[in-house]
């Protein structure tokens, strides 16, 4: 029996995994293709998770709904559309940091994602604070240590390393929204960083975060450090 004749969506995948036809979708230097095909192409890039603010209308979870909305969150974290993996992963071979803006090129159409287009599509501003790994005493009042203790269920505990296990119900729940939908990583979702924990510490204090940088410095990481999953709301 003769098999079933490819389809056009799958011809057209396996001729974009194996480098044909794929000039159209670069922004000109042949070299983006060696690198989409050796790097980009074999990153995982995240599966959209949403949170459901109706969902946190329960009792028990009013007061996170309450900051997270307080931090202009809810539209991006509610964010769903389409998915196209392969141009996902073309966007970040061909995405450079031009200023504020984010410039890429997917099969011959320019991209520019300006601040604008973050209030639009995001709801988020450019405004608050921005936090990177070598600031992280831009808040003077926070304390790793001091701060992670008090979020425990049990605050009496010995603390060997930053599980988020161990957290309060709201304080866990951020940890993964932080992990899994708004700075994906690929793996050891289980254990903090010293910049979740900044941000957690903001969230809960009320101090407004710039989450565009924030953001945005995912993004580069992700195209250079494996463990950084890429961002697919864009």
């Amino acid at each position: 029996m003769a098999g079933t004749p490819p389809s056009a969506k799958r011809m057209k995948t396996k001729a974009v995994r194996s480098g044909q036809n794929l000039e159209g979708w670069f922004s000109g230097e042949s070299e983006l293709i060696g690198k989409y095909l050796h790097e980009t192409s074999r990153k995982i890039v995240n599966t959209p998770k949403l949170v459901s603010f109706t969902w946190m209308k329960q009792p028990n979870l009013n007061i996170m709904r309450s900051l997270l909305k307080e931090q202009r969150l809810k539209r991006f974290l509610e964010l769903t559309g389409n998915i196209y993996l392969d141009l996902v992963n073309v966007f970040y071979t061909n995405l450079q940091f031009n200023g504020d803006s984010l410039v890429s090129h997917v099969k011959g159409v320019d991209m520019v994602i300006t601040n604008d287009v973050w209030v639009v599509v995001a709801g988020l501003k450019y405004s608050g604070l921005s936090t990177n790994r070598g600031n992280l005493g831009i808040v003077e009042e926070f304390n790793k240590m001091q701060f992670y203790k008090s979020c425990l269920k049990n605050p009496l505990s010995k603390v060997r390393n930053f599980f988020v296990g161990a957290l309060k119900l709201d304080e866990r729940l951020i940890a993964f929204i932080l992990s899994w939908i708004i700075t994906p990583r690929g793996s050891n979702h289980s254990t903090i960083s010293e910049e979740d924990l900044l941000l957690i510490y903001c969230i809960m204090n009320k101090v407004k975060i710039n989450w565009i940088h924030t953001i945005k410095e995912h993004m580069q990481k992700s195209i250079t450090l494996w463990d950084f999953t890429m961002l697919m709301q864009f």
